[in-house]
């Protein structure tokens, strides 16, 4: 049943939020290593700011998933209630 407060109340999918930073963190460390060894200095520059970005939005989602079902509700918590009158 939808609810019309699904944007409010919405889950995140931490967990693959965080492979996927995993994967992106790989290939910036490769990218900035390859391309300071090239001689590119623009491009490794590039290559280590999107590490930084990566790395804290690393930190973010670790954060929010040590905060556990506070922040982020898992398969055990039901979904938030709907709202008790719907708007007309």
């Amino acid at each position: 049943m939808r609810t019309g407060s699904e944007p409010t109340t919405a889950r995140s999918a931490l967990r693959a939020r965080f492979w996927l930073s995993v994967w992106g963190l790989i290939w910036t460390i490769f990218g900035t290593a390859a391309f300071a060894l090239a001689g590119r200095p623009g491009w490794a520059a590039a290559c280590g700011a999107l590490w930084l970005v990566i790395t804290v939005d690393m930190a973010i989602i670790l954060r929010h998933i040590h905060q556990g079902p506070h922040y982020q509700p898992g398969r055990d918590i039901p979904p938030y209630r709907p709202p008790e009158s719907r708007p007309h």
